[in-house]
């Protein structure tokens, strides 16, 4: 019984001893469960039936291959109209906290930009706007590559979710991102967990960039207005978005 005691009492000393993990570390692999019901002053970014606030990118009017169907903007992809029917915000934002819900078809892809400059230099919104992915994680093949830069809630093809929480495709998503330009910190929750965690400004960002799709003339200006649109994404695939809503931070 002696021996007994003391080999748990050596056992107890022994974990006493093992040093804690840092969880203070700005990394896209931290988890968080969070409370987006507790942000408030909160302005409507989309009436549920009206394209009040809204314009195709790089045009004065909104894009017809877009509708309102049951309080929702929809994407239906159509021949007669082409490619390239990406819509934006009229306002612009700095420093603000966006929720917005999501639903994808089967095999879809979409996205949804931020910091969007229009220009006619600039033939598509992601040349300036980086991206949060919008992706049917069971099918669609961009979701299967490792590391997971493109999958759904990823800062596409710069940081990859540390988690895959999404909904199946046809299936209402949330999706919370927050920009802060002073704190230099950018963050993605999906369905209320902080999956992606990055910079958005100066040399950290620079460096993000770096040996990515997006190091290349092409993009000179890529992820550089710290001032822009809000953007959703025509990829070709029916897609959905409804509850969108933004509060500036000061």
């Amino acid at each position: 019984m002696k021996n007994i005691i003391l080999l748990m009492g050596a056992f107890i000393l022994s974990c006493q001893d093992v040093p804690k993990k840092n969880t203070t570390e700005l990394t896209s692999s931290k988890t968080e469960k969070i409370d987006n019901s507790k942000l408030t002053n909160w302005t409507s970014l989309f009436d549920g039936k009206t394209f009040n606030g809204w314009h195709q990118f790089n045009k004065s009017e909104m894009s017809p291959a877009w509708s309102i169907e049951d309080g929702a903007l929809v994407f239906t992809p159509n021949e007669k109209y082409g490619g390239g029917h990406n819509i934006v915000t009229d306002g612009v934002y700095t420093n603000f906290v966006l929720s917005l819900e999501w639903k994808i078809s089967k095999g879809g892809n979409s996205g949804i930009f931020y910091g969007v400059k229009e220009d006619s230099k600039y033939s598509e919104a992601y040349q300036t706007g980086p991206e949060i992915q919008v992706l049917d994680n069971e099918r669609h093949p961009d979701a299967k590559a490792n590391p997971k830069y493109h999958q759904a809630g990823a800062l596409y093809d710069l940081v990859q979710p540390s988690e895959d929480v999404c909904n199946p495709a046809e299936s209402w998503n949330l999706v919370v991102l927050k920009i802060n330009h002073v704190s230099n910190k950018g963050s993605v929750s999906l369905n209320g967990t902080e999956i992606a965690i990055f910079p958005v400004n100066g040399k950290p960002w620079e460096e993000l960039v770096s040996g990515s799709k997006f190091d290349n003339e092409s993009f000179a200006d890529f992820g550089k207005f710290k001032t822009g649109s809000i953007g959703l994404q025509d990829h070709g695939d029916v897609v959905s978005y409804r509850e969108i809503k933004i509060r500036e931070i000061e």
